[in-house]
């Protein structure tokens, strides 16, 4: 298992001027860095991709739909930008070397419906979302479905919903992405869900249930390696966990949840490596 970091336990929004994150990320000990690409106009993947190679550590990005990239909207002409979005953010991440782009993009995150979705939704996303797919496989990037919490999506919540989202948009190229925080409110069980997503999954987020520090809260961590380990997972694996607010993606940290990102860090990545170590994922 591959174990790095989100960009966000330190900068609200990527640039060339984060660049030295990729170099703190290494100094650190860590395997990756996951970059957002919230911001496509800031992300200069030339700097990136050099940056990489000459620290020698790989990336992974993600992102989320906003109102006017959401593919699950009735306007043909909101959905057709957020697939051009999409496919734009597969071109960054092939552009840079990098073989995952996930997140909450199947949907707007943060929007509400007054009453529960129906097919349609599903069917306008898995359209849009297979686009995505199909140019993802000629570049070489898999893409990832997030699911999320209630307040943060209609739509993918559990794992179950992923599979089927995955099962409707019918392209190998598409796997699952599962994030700890999210699991803690809507699964029943983190060993269950993490076995349900099997070979399909790409990318787990390691995230306390508070966002804090890993270790330090209620997610069941050794349900977690347990199930990892038996499906022997060699992918990628996040801590994703915010010490402050971003300009351009609610993370409603109102608190000071760690001292700094640094320390959230050390004491995060201490504790996943023990885990690792005692699951045989090191």
């Amino acid at each position: 298992m591959k174990l790095g970091i989100h960009a966000y336990a330190w900068c609200s929004q990527w640039s060339n001027d984060t660049l030295d994150l990729i170099d703190r990320v290494k100094e650190l000990g860590l395997d990756f860095i996951e970059i957002p690409l919230m911001v496509l106009d800031t992300f200069d993947a030339e700097a990136v991709k050099a940056r990489l190679d000459a620290v020698g550590i790989p990336a992974v990005t993600s992102t989320v739909l906003l109102g006017d990239t959401d593919i699950t909207s009735a306007d043909p002409a909101i959905r057709q930008k957020g697939q051009d979005y999409l496919e734009a953010c597969v071109r960054a991440t092939a552009a840079i070397g990098g073989e995952s782009f996930s997140g909450v993009i199947y949907s707007q995150h943060i929007r509400t419906l007054p009453n529960r979705p129906t097919e349609q939704y599903y069917e306008w996303s898995a359209e849009r979302l297979r686009a995505a797919a199909e140019l993802g496989a000629d570049l070489g990037v898999k893409i990832g479905l997030e699911p999320v919490n209630r307040y943060e999506t209609f739509l993918v919540n559990t794992c179950e919903q992923a599979l089927r989202l995955k099962a409707m948009i019918d392209h190998d190229n598409v796997k699952v992405h599962l994030d700890t925080y999210h699991m803690n409110i809507e699964e029943k069980d983190f060993y269950a869900a993490t076995k349900q997503a099997g070979d399909h999954l790409i990318h787990y987020h390691l995230c306390e249930n508070d966002r804090g520090i890993p270790g330090t809260g209620q997610v069941d961590w050794d349900g977690i390696f347990r199930a990892l380990a038996e499906l022997d997972y060699d992918g990628y694996a996040a801590l994703e966990s915010f010490v402050d607010t971003t300009d351009n993606m609610n993370t409603w940290v109102w608190r000071q949840l760690a001292p700094d990102g640094d320390t959230l860090l050390r004491e995060g990545a201490t504790f996943i490596r023990a885990k690792q170590k005692e699951y045989g994922l090191a």
